[in-house]
C-alpha cells in the first residue's frame, strides 16, 4: 500500500533537466495526496517552462507506478517564487579589501571541500564587473528556467552556480554597469535563482567595501565571512579595511586564508616566500578568528583552473577548511 513516504522516496529519483538536481533537491514538491488509491502530487512549476514540465510529469509517474504498477497518479503544477521555495542553511561571504588575492579561487575551494563532506553547496557570484567561477569549474552553458525563476548551473560534482558570465553573450563581453545595477543583480541572483535546498551557499564578493559587498551584507542572512589576502604589507593593510567592515556590520569572521604564501621548491625541498613573511598570525589576531590555511603559489592548481578542471585539485587546504567552517558554524 502506497504511503505519502513510499511516494516521496519514489520521487527523489526524479530529476529536473536543465539543473541536474532531482525535484526533491530544489524543493518543488508542495504536497502529496492519497486518496481511494489516487495520488495527487502538488509540485511548484518555479523555473520550469512548459516542455520541462511535462517531461517531469511522466517521470513522476514513471518512479511511483515502479512501485504501485496501477495507481493512476495526477501532477498538478501550482505558482510559487524561488523565494517561497529556498531553504538555505548558510551563507558564506568570502571577501577581502584587494582585487586580485584569490578571492574566487577560495570560494571555488570551499564550496568544493563543503561538497566533498557530503554538505549541498552552491556558489552565488557576486563578482558582476570580475567573474571568473564558471571559468574555473569549466561551465560555459545558460541557465534554464522560465519567467518564474532561474535554474542554477550544476557543476561536474553537482555545486549549483549562478553568475553573471552564465548569461552573457560571450565570456569575453565587459559588464560596464553602475552601483545600483550591481547591487539589483545581486539581490536578484539571491531571490530569482532556485537554489533549492542547500546546506552551504558561499557568495564570492568583488573587492572593496562598496556597493557590492555592501548589498550582501544587508540584503543576505550571512552566516559567516572569510577573509582572503596575500602576505604583502600593503595588501594586508587593505584587507583589513574588509575586516573592519564586517565587524561594524555584525557578522562573524569564520576566518583568514593567506594565498600566495609561499612557492614550494621540490627540488630543493624548500618554501620560497616570495611576497615576504606570512602575515597569517597578525590577520587572524586583526580578525579575531582562526587562521584557515595558506595556499602556496601551484602552478598545478593554475593549469586545473585554467582548464575549467578545478574541482579535479586535491590540497591539504580542502580536506580540512570544510571540516573547520562546519565546526564554526555548528558550535
Amino acid at each position: 500500500m502506497l504511503t505519502k513516504e513510499t511516494v516521496a522516496k519514489c520521487l527523489e529519483t526524479v530529476i529536473v533537466p536543465a539543473a541536474a538536481r532531482t525535484i526533491v533537491g530544489l524543493n518543488l514538491i508542495r504536497d502529496i495526496e492519497i486518496d481511494n488509491g489516487k495520488v495527487t502530487v502538488k509540485l511548484a512549476k518555479t523555473a520550469l517552462n512548459e516542455g520541462t514540465q511535462k517531461w517531469i510529469e511522466e517521470k513522476i509517474i514513471e518512479a511511483v507506478q515502479r512501485t504501485e504498477k496501477d495507481v493512476k497518479i495526477t501532477v498538478a503544477y501550482i505558482e510559487a517564487i524561488p523565494a517561497d521555495l529556498n531553504e538555505i542553511g548558510n551563507v558564506i561571504a568570502i571577501m577581502s579589501g584587494k582585487g586580485g588575492v584569490g578571492k574566487s579561487l577560495v570560494a571555488g575551494l570551499v564550496a568544493i571541500s563543503l561538497n566533498r563532506l557530503g554538505k549541498t553547496a552552491g556558489i552565488l557570484d557576486a563578482d558582476i564587473t570580475g567573474p571568473s567561477i564558471p571559468k574555473m569549474f569549466g561551465i560555459n552553458g545558460s541557465p534554464g528556467g522560465s519567467e518564474s525563476g532561474i535554474l542554477p548551473v550544476s557543476s561536474k560534482s553537482g555545486i549549483e552556480m549562478m553568475s553573471i558570465n552564465l548569461l552573457l553573450p560571450s565570456e569575453e563581453e565587459a559588464v560596464i554597469w553602475r552601483g545600483p545595477l550591481i547591487g539589483r543583480a545581486i539581490t536578484q541572483f539571491w531571490e530569482e535563482v532556485l537554489w533549492g535546498k542547500l546546506d552551504y551557499l558561499i557568495v564570492d564578493l568583488p573587492p572593496g567595501t562598496a556597493d557590492a559587498p555592501l548589498t550582501v551584507m544587508q540584503t543576505l542572512p550571512v552566516s559567516g565571512v572569510i577573509v582572503v589576502y596575500t602576505p604583502q604589507d600593503l595588501t594586508t593593510m587593505i584587507v583589513k579595511k574588509a575586516v573592519r567592515m564586517a565587524q561594524q556590520m555584525n557578522k562573524p569572521i569564520l576566518g583568514v586564508v593567506e594565498n600566495m604564501s609561499y612557492l614550494y621548491v621540490e627540488e630543493i625541498e624548500k618554501k620560497i616566500e616570495l611576497f615576504g613573511k606570512s602575515q597569517g598570525e597578525e590577520m587572524a589576531k586583526a580578525a579575531n578568528a582562526p587562521l584557515l590555511g595558506q595556499l602556496p603559489i601551484d602552478p598545478n592548481l593554475a593549469k586545473l583552473c585554467d582548464a575549467g578542471a578545478i574541482e579535479g585539485y586535491d590540497s591539504e587546504f580542502i580536506d580540512n577548511v570544510g571540516k573547520a567552517i562546519i565546526t564554526a558554524i555548528e558550535k
